[in-house]
């Protein structure tokens, strides 16, 4: 946006409005491995400085740590429900909406002296060296591509104007030339003229809401194409994301003994990099089929609870493997000696 700003794309009111939008329509996927990371370094620390110990020493159970942890996980999910299913897409249209005005707010701007300006999509570039206190450009320089065929023009002067109420910029060039042809054939044309006018479509203002994200999510509920219903599973787990995270932080943030208070945040980042990119994929199989409408990306959500306890019991089986085949050792000798 900042690029497209300095560009003269965007105006210079709308970059901040539309960074803000863009930041609240990315919300509802941070705040999931906010929570994640958040809970696991606060219970990290205190492992670390032996508080969980001493306080579970004092018969203090799991339960005085889950209650507060799962409640503040409620309330989070609520918000980020609220988000992906009503904010998130009305921020999007919105975007949409100021993107599609920004961008003809600046195809009507008036060309200025010494910059190249883009027309039509970029299909038509605009070179003056000079203008006039009435818009008149002096020493202009126009290319235009038509399919394969591209053409350059030169002109000593030119003007621009916008017909009331439509999408046409017309661009008069007068006394110069212009150069047709295919690049890299050598057969071009040459035309000298006194006067030549180009026509530039400008781009329509959007009429609504167009892209996926930021269709209304009554509207996805209403709807049975593949696509969107994707679109509304993928909104419906971005809140269960937030549960899981919660539960999962709680057992995920337990220290051994001399283990750092930053042991298991790799751990945590490595869980939600698995659980983001599985959601992904799974939505790409449901707009393609791959997986039926009715699973939706519920398996995604077991998949990560399989996988984060096995990540979390596996040293636990492989220490208690250890231990039994030790005791087998040790007491192997003492039973041959018997």
């Amino acid at each position: 946006m900042l690029e497209r700003a300095a560009e003269g794309q965007f105006p210079r009111g709308v970059v901040l409005e539309l960074i803000m939008l863009g930041a609240v329509q990315t919300l509802a996927m941070v705040m999931p491995i906010a929570l994640l990371l958040g809970i696991v370094l606060a219970l990290g620390r205190l492992y670390h400085d032996s508080e969980m110990t001493a306080a579970q020493a004092c018969g203090t159970g799991s339960r005085i740590v889950m209650l507060p942890v799962m409640a503040f996980t409620v309330v989070l999910t609520a918000l980020v429900a609220y988000i992906s299913l009503q904010v998130a897409p009305a921020a999007a249209g919105r975007i949409i909406d100021i993107s599609s005005a920004a961008l003809r707010a600046g195809q009507f701007a008036p060309i200025s002296a010494g910059k190249f300006s883009t027309f039509g999509g970029g299909g038509t570039v605009v070179y003056a060296q000079a203008a006039d206190e009435d818009g008149t450009l002096r020493r202009v320089f126009v290319q235009r591509s038509r399919g394969t065929v591209l053409e350059i023009a030169l002109a000593q002067r030119a003007t621009h104007a916008y017909p009331e109420g439509g999408d046409i910029q017309v661009i008069t060039l007068y006394d110069g030339v212009r150069y047709e042809g295919i690049p890299g054939e050598r057969r071009f044309r040459i035309v000298r003229f006194a006067e030549n006018t180009i026509p530039v479509r400008l781009p329509a203002v959007s009429g609504g809401v167009r892209k996926l994200n930021g269709v209304p999510t009554r509207s996805l509920l209403a709807s049975s194409d593949r696509e969107l219903r994707a679109e509304l599973h993928w909104r419906m787990a971005l809140p269960i994301m937030a549960v899981v995270m919660g539960v999962i932080a709680v057992p995920l943030a337990r220290l051994r003994p001399r283990q750092g208070r930053y042991a298991r945040v790799g751990f945590a980042i490595l869980i939600f990099f698995v659980y983001i990119e599985l959601a992904i994929a799974g939505k790409v199989w449901l707009v393609r089929g791959v997986t039926p409408e009715w699973l939706g990306l519920w398996w995604v959500h077991g998949v990560v609870v399989l996988f984060a306890a096995l990540l979390l019991l596996m040293p636990r089986w492989v220490a208690r493997l250890r231990y039994r085949r030790n005791m087998a050792r040790d007491a192997a000798p003492a039973m041959a000696a018997a």
